[in-house]
């Protein structure tokens, strides 16, 4: 039997402002398992994200899975392992290797951490499709394709915060997912990340959306340094700094849970 060490973290919340954030589980391994072993725990630990980390000759290695499948890219499971480091291991400035790049964290006190990430651009402005608009059932002023989820903006944050979805239509859309934003009343922009072909339909506290927000909207506001309000029922606040190429996403971070998995 192995045991390995595990933490479950609350990111990207604001405790003043009561907003929960999106809640992670974090693995520490030996080495690497078998990816139906990872899916197998996430089912298990039933959080948006499990992120398990085991540390190569030199690097640190990351793969994120849901209940019901692998994630490609999770920033607020990075930012989690990020916290998780510099709680077990110490570590201020951990890097973070997954099969499509690297993520670089900080922690920059016991509450806060922070993850630089690949920026996510947009491509053409396309019609959105019939069931988009449905499903959505609110007006579209704009609508982007990426290579994550796609951009929708629409006119205003009541419209974002009154949103209803309907999921059911929305399953008939052919892309993954949909981070549907506007501008902000007390933050620079608001938004909403639905993923309608996955168990959790609606992400609370989203790392990944962000990484296509921040450029987005450092156009728009012609700024590098962005507050942005993710309108979940939990809620989530992200500070955003666009460096070039990469965006950096500072939030707090709070752990709910340590312990040994034994398998």
């Amino acid at each position: 039997m192995t045991d390995y060490h595990f933490s479950i973290y609350q990111v990207f919340g604001d405790s003043k402002a009561k907003l929960k954030g999106n809640t992670a589980a974090v693995v520490e391994l030996d080495l690497p398992i078998s990816s139906g072993l990872m899916q197998n725990i996430a089912r298990d630990f039933n959080q948006p994200a499990t992120s398990f980390i085991w540390k190569g000759k030199e690097k640190w290695s990351v793969r994120w899975y849901a209940p019901d499948g692998e994630i490609g890219l999770c920033g607020h499971g990075s930012l989690a392992a990020v916290a998780y480091l510099a709680d077990r291991q110490n570590l201020e400035e951990p890097s973070l290797n997954y099969p499509g790049g690297q993520i670089r964290g900080k922690s920059i006190n016991p509450n806060y951490c922070s993850i630089s990430m690949d920026a996510i651009s947009t491509q053409n402005h396309s019609e959105p499709e019939k069931a988009l608009r449905d499903g959505l059932g609110i007006k579209i002023k704009a609508h982007y394709k990426t290579d994550n989820k796609n951009l929708v903006v629409v006119e205003n944050e009541d419209s974002v915060k009154n949103m209803s979805p309907n999921f059911q239509i929305l399953k008939m859309c052919s892309d993954f997912g949909f981070v549907v934003t506007a501008p902000g009343s007390q933050t620079d922009f608001v938004s909403r990340t639905l993923v309608p072909h996955v168990q959790q339909l609606e992400d609370p506290a989203t790392g990944s959306s962000h990484a296509i927000l921040a450029p987005y909207w450092s156009k728009i506001l012609n700024k590098t340094k962005m507050a942005g309000l993710q309108m979940s029922k939990r809620g989530g606040k992200f500070i955003c700094q666009l460096n070039n190429s990469r965006v950096i996403l500072q939030g707090e971070q709070k752990i709910l849970a340590r312990g040994k998995l034994y398998i």
